[in-house]
């Protein structure tokens, strides 16, 4: 499957907002969008006010950087969450992105950034239920226990995450960072979900 290999940073200047990409490098002065907080390219300085579905649709392109999913898998993630009987559409959205197990492993503090978990995830350094799983779309769910496979806790990368205790875990999750292992409490609430997405723009985008 087709993806995004270019600068990322490209992506954050485009939506005009830090997604979070890059890891520290979004928290210093390096940051591009705080460099140069306009569009990409030769006219981004002249781009026009955008129409009512140019809002919409880049909302919706906002999200979907956010979390690393591509065009096709986004749309499957917003009609399981339309089908829902319960719920507000955008808020399941946002809960069944959050729930991915890349995003999860960000969330815990165990990658820098989401690129990089989903990284981790698929080099198979990540096990959930005491059963390897190498899929970042996987969907965690309450009582979950995700943590670093013992192959893998004495690789330096990890050993700098279990020394880093600055990183707000939402209260949804539970971590013991000496352990490298975290659980799911429950699902999600909206106020925990930090995205920087409108997700009722995303819903009226979907239903035009």
């Amino acid at each position: 499957m087709a993806r995004y290999t270019g600068p990322v940073c490209k992506l954050c200047r485009r939506e005009g907002t830090k997604l979070y990409l890059k890891g520290e490098k979004c928290f210093t002065d390096k940051c591009p969008v705080t460099r140069r907080p306009v569009p990409p390219g030769q006219h981004g300085l002249g781009r026009r006010k955008l129409s009512e579905y140019g809002v919409q649709m880049r909302e919706k392109q906002k999200a979907r950087r956010t979390y690393g999913v591509m065009e096709g898998q986004f749309a499957r993630y917003f009609d399981k969450a339309a089908r829902k009987k319960q719920g507000v559409t955008g808020e399941v959205l946002l809960q069944t992105l959050e729930r991915r197990l890349d995003n999860v492993v960000y969330r815990l503090g165990l990658a820098a950034s989401r690129p990089e978990a989903r990284q981790l995830v698929r080099h198979n350094h990540f096990q959930v239920n005491g059963r390897r799983v190498n899929i970042p779309s996987f969907s965690v769910k309450p009582g979950d226990v995700i943590e670093v496979r013992e192959s893998s806790r004495q690789k330096p990368r990890f050993k700098q995450m279990a020394e880093v205790t600055s990183r707000l875990v939402p209260a949804w999750l539970e971590v013991n960072s000496e352990a490298l292992r975290g659980t799911v409490l429950r699902m999600p609430n909206r106020d925990e979900i930090d995205a920087p997405v409108q997700e009722q723009l995303i819903v009226e985008w979907y239903s035009r």
